[in-house]
């Protein structure tokens, strides 16, 4: 028998699809989605997994075990990690880069918006973004201490905001139909260059949503690859 998720927010049935191999994202026609952990029995009929990947407990390279869930997270943003890498010393343009950094960024999080703003010197502007229009890219703009992505600048710190709503600083643009989101959670990572601003990434998903150590340490590196795409190109 096929069970039926319905849709919190409108009651209608959702339709589901798989982020990765233990995430499923449910999807309405209204607008809202969330995401739920797989099954143990839709796991051990996915194809993608082996037999190996069933055992409860694997070992990392000093012969301490973990979980396999966690083996299998940390390989896969192993790999995400080096495609990034691999785009941000590639001879696309800088557009091209960033656009596919938030998309890949957004993918293997399994967030609904990841969006990069670069420091011009007088504004934070939104460079790309995966799951907002992209007709907002070059338009929205914030100095620093403006909206939840300036602040987080003016802080030096990242910022995990559990609900924007609640949050007085929280910055929408008409530009990017945010609205159509009613976005939840948002975590800004600030990028610095020295004692400079230099950008920030951001992670927004419409359900509220934790992140995890390893989920924050990843976007850390993520900043750190964005970092030095625009600096090979400005040298070029």
């Amino acid at each position: 028998m096929e069970s039926i998720i319905r849709c919190r927010k409108c009651g209608k049935k959702m339709k589901a699809s798989r982020v990765d191999d233990y995430r499923i994202k449910f999807s309405c026609s209204c607008g809202f989605s969330e995401y739920k952990t797989a099954p143990a029995a839709t796991k051990a009929i996915n194809p993608h997994f082996s037999k190996e990947s069933l055992l409860p407990l694997t070992f990392d390279d000093s012969g301490r075990f973990m979980l396999q869930q966690q083996a299998d997270r940390e390989q896969k943003e192993i790999i995400t990690l080096e495609e990034i890498s691999m785009l941000a010393s590639s001879d696309y343009n800088l557009e091209q880069v960033l656009k596919g950094v938030a998309e890949k960024t957004a993918r293997r999080l399994g967030v609904d918006i990841c969006s990069i703003y670069l420091w011009d010197n007088e504004y934070l502007v939104l460079r790309a973004t995966y799951g907002l229009a992209q007709e907002a890219v070059g338009k929205a703009r914030l100095k620093i201490g403006e909206g939840i992505t300036g602040s987080a600048v003016e802080a030096r710190k990242p910022l995990l905001i559990d609900d924007v709503t609640k949050d007085e600083r929280y910055r929408y643009f008409q530009e990017t139909k945010e609205e159509q989101y009613k976005i939840k959670t948002m975590y800004s990572y600030p990028i610095f260059l020295g004692e400079k601003p230099f950008g920030v990434l951001n992670a927004q998903t419409v359900v509220t949503r934790e992140f995890t150590d390893d989920e924050i340490y990843f976007m850390s590196t993520i900043a750190n690859l964005i970092l030095g795409a625009v600096k090979m190109r400005k040298r070029l």
